[in-house]
């Protein structure tokens, strides 16, 4: 495994990044604990979470399943780079405390991260990220309380996710006047079929060195071979179809310039993503062993530049700004 920096930071990840948000609702306790020992053994040792994933509002449910298979020992707590994440509501019952409600509070921060350490059954969180940026709060109260949560040894680095060009400039600004790291990493979503990012959010990273975990990188399964599941007859929502058929010529074309290359769809999509310059770790999010393993292949695909060319083609992106809006 040949593990990269996270942006400017000295931290060590996998260049995957093993996304736990199917255990609990699609993955059985069991296999979520068998598929994270095998990403250990593959050398995968970069895992994120979110307090609100195992969707019960306010019960934490997969990081509690991570924080089970942590206190089994055998060093998997400190073989494991560990990503969660603050903003969600975590109010178990509805109007009786509206602190626990979306948003970025310094008490929603602490809280937050004490209640996450809880689930965790650890004593420390590697990448604290925002879930999503609150426009309400200031980041001098922000990083205050960033600050205190490192100063305890609660949180060694930050991140964000979800948030725009300028709302990175704003924190690393703020964060600059405070004498203070600021943000190591954003999370977005990115993937050949949503290139938005590569407008101002990718300067601005790159700008800040910050690194880039792209979510959904297969595009919620379009990039995953669509047309050819289709075509074997595997059953997918209506939603998903629509979806599908709105893409169809250019997953066609997709799906065609694979078979060429003689690989699979999904392990193509994410292999153009590390082919991206910043891009640190994409997230998979396997809901059994086999989607897990089956990813490492992308690892090892090398696309030429031509190959690379077409895939610009098929799905172009939008520039950089402000030269792909201005003169």
């Amino acid at each position: 495994m040949n593990y990269v920096h996270l942006g400017r930071s000295g931290l060590l990840v996998s260049p995957l990044c093993l996304g736990t948000m199917n255990f609990g609702p699609h993955t059985t306790e069991q296999d979520s604990f068998a598929i994270m020992d095998r990403a250990l053994e593959i050398g995968i040792n970069f895992f994120d979470t979110a307090d609100v994933y195992g969707w019960k509002q306010g019960e934490g449910v997969t990081e509690k399943i991570l924080g089970r298979w942590f206190a089994q020992g055998g060093d998997r707590r400190e073989r494991v780079v560990l990503a969660t994440k603050v903003f969600g509501t975590m109010e178990p019952r509805p109007g009786f405390e509206p602190n626990l409600l979306r948003g970025l509070s310094a008490r929603k921060i602490v809280q937050g991260c004490e209640a996450s350490l809880r689930r965790l059954q650890t004593d420390h969180i590697d990448l604290y990220q925002m879930h999503h940026i609150d426009r309400s709060c200031p980041f001098d109260e922000i990083w205050q309380a960033m600050e205190t949560l490192i100063a305890q040894g609660k949180v060694i680095y930050v991140g964000s996710s979800n948030f725009a060009g300028w709302d990175i400039a704003t924190a690393q600004q703020t964060a600059t006047q405070r004498h203070f790291l600021g943000l190591v990493s954003e999370q977005s979503v990115y993937s050949l079929d949503n290139r938005m990012i590569e407008l101002e959010v990718v300067p601005s990273l790159r700008h800040y060195g910050l690194g880039l975990i792209p979510w959904s990188p297969l595009a919620g399964g379009l990039l995953g071979g669509a047309l050819k599941k289709q075509k074997e007859g595997r059953r997918a929502n209506a939603d998903f179809e629509k979806r599908v058929e709105a893409k169809r010529e250019k997953l066609e074309a997709y799906e065609t310039l694979c078979a060429k290359l003689g690989e699979e769809a999904a392990h193509v999509g994410l292999a153009w993503l590390l082919h991206q310059p910043g891009v640190t770790a994409p997230i998979i999010g396997p809901r059994t062993m086999e989607q897990m393993t089956g990813s490492l292949r992308a690892m090892e695909i090398k696309l030429s530049t031509e190959t690379l060319a077409e895939l610009d083609k098929i799905f172009p992106g939008p520039g950089e700004a402000p030269k792909a809006y201005s003169w």
